[in-house]
């Protein structure tokens, strides 16, 4: 009785985690459409909302800390638990950029876009659906989907690559451009941070399966 209630322990703890990932993708969802639309009060919805992410960190930690205190796992069930707090802390930190770039909407106002927005969208839809394979893969225990999560970081930082020097160019031609660029050059790099997030959640991924922890990107650290 005592491991089936320890198993239900665990269960809930990966639910937890689950409904916490679909808080924050729902945040990254919501701050480019406020980006998009010009949407002041989406943004200011994005950037009150970031205390319920924490909340729900604040919980899983001390969930996890319950299991540890009272529970003493071992082997993988140690790593599973050690790699939900570790997951918690990088999905509370990929709701900060969305909320990062709900802010930067509040700056630029009615600031005309100095560039058709395909790139740093694009950026986003990758980075959420990074997010949630990573998700999954820690529920499956599938070492090979979270590896492919950490490759498809590559395509993120081409993205952001591509944003930087199409504004670069910009700025150059037209100084009066800086300001309007440079918030949307912030936009970008949140975004690259949050892929980088999702890859160290697949790297706990292969932690938690083998007990090694890979690097599959040295510049999220």
């Amino acid at each position: 009785m005592p491991r089936e209630e320890f198993h239900r322990q665990l269960a809930a703890l990966e639910q937890g985690m689950l409904e916490m990932g679909a808080m924050v993708d729902r945040q990254i969802e919501r701050s480019m459409q406020a980006l998009l639309e010009r949407d002041a009060p989406l943004a200011e919805a994005v950037i009150r909302d970031d205390t319920e992410v924490n909340r729900a960190r604040f919980r899983l930690d001390n969930d996890c800390l319950h299991i540890l205190a009272s529970q003493a796992p071992l082997a993988t069930d140690l790593r599973v638990v050690v790699s939900v707090m570790a997951i918690a802390a990088e999905l509370e930190r990929m709701a900060d950029h969305a909320e990062g770039n709900g802010s930067i909407v509040l700056l630029m106002r009615d600031e005309p876009f100095v560039k058709p927005l395909v790139d740093i969208p694009r950026m986003a839809d990758i980075a959420r659906q990074m997010l949630r394979e990573a998700l999954a893969a820690f529920t499956e225990r599938d070492v090979d989907a979270a590896y492919r999560i950490g490759e498809r970081d590559d395509e993120v930082d081409g993205l952001q690559d591509t944003v930087y020097h199409d504004l670069v160019k910009i700025m150059i031609a037209d100084p009066s451009t800086v300001e309007a660029c440079t918030h949307l050059l912030w936009v970008a790099h949140n975004l690259e941070r949050i892929a980088d997030r999702a890859t160290n959640i697949a790297e706990r991924v292969v932690f938690t399966v083998t007990g090694a922890l890979p690097e599959m990107d040295v510049s999220s650290y």
